[in-house]
């Protein structure tokens, strides 16, 4: 499957804001807050695609969620094998004392790969998201987007509610049941897990932003067609 350069998709798939247009997203490897620095090889636009059972499924929790006031915030969706690839060439490259100040201040760069940095991700199915709360009301795209604390600490850059890290934080307070979070910051971990659980998405522990929904629509294929600007007027696929 191959998606062509008038932003088509393969067959199944479909963007997100086609289905699900409330739900916010803030792609982070489509620019420079990410731990790379830049843009990440595939990410030609800033646009989360799944597989159209994963995207059904996230609008059935935006729903129970806008109820309360609340709505999901994606960060990444399906990742083309050459973003993982680049990953890899990323962690073996030389120590980037500010991406390590920012994502990885406990370990060095080489702990990351292959614990935390793998060379196949389940992303590249089309079933696994990156994913937080955030207020229904808090304002789009007035944030400051550069990272300027450790990711043990709250981003201030990130208008999510209190998750204890920030997202891609390489480290164990990164877990979902990590010791020592605050009581709100532990309440709104499980309020995610929750939620996402109710129509068929696992949470991976050592990540509370990371959920895979079951059963796979694609578990033993992983793809690597580009992300590209999504076509105006609907129609993705």
């Amino acid at each position: 499957m191959a998606a062509d350069s008038s932003g088509t998709l393969p067959e199944g798939f479909v963007y997100l804001r086609d289905v699900a247009p409330s739900i916010r997203q803030e792609m982070r490897y489509a620019g420079p807050k990410n731990f790379t620095g830049k843009p990440v090889p595939g990410y030609e636009a800033s646009e989360c695609i799944l597989a159209r059972p994963v995207a059904e499924a996230l609008k059935a929790v935006q729903a129970d969620l806008e109820a309360d006031g609340l709505s999901l915030k994606v960060y990444d969706c399906y990742r083309p094998t050459r973003a993982v690839d680049a990953f890899v060439g990323w962690a073996k490259a030389p120590d980037d004392p500010q991406a390590k100040r920012a994502y990885y201040p406990n370990l060095t760069k080489g702990a990351l790969f292959p614990n935390y940095i793998a060379t196949r991700s389940g992303h590249s199915r089309g079933a696994t998201v990156d994913v937080t709360l955030v207020p229904r009301d808090a304002p789009e795209g007035a944030i400051d987007t550069s990272q300027r604390v450790a990711c043990t600490q709250a981003d201030p850059g990130d208008d999510s509610l209190d998750m204890g890290t920030s997202f891609d934080c390489f480290d164990t307070k990164a877990n979902t049941a990590a010791p020592g979070l605050t009581a709100d910051e532990r309440r709104n971990r499980q309020r995610l897990v929750d939620v996402m659980a109710a129509p068929g998405f696992k949470n991976y522990p050592k990540e509370f932003w990371h959920y895979t929904f079951k059963p796979e629509p694609y578990p033993s294929t992983y793809f690597d067609f580009p992300i590209l600007p999504r076509r105006t007027g609907g129609g993705s696929e």
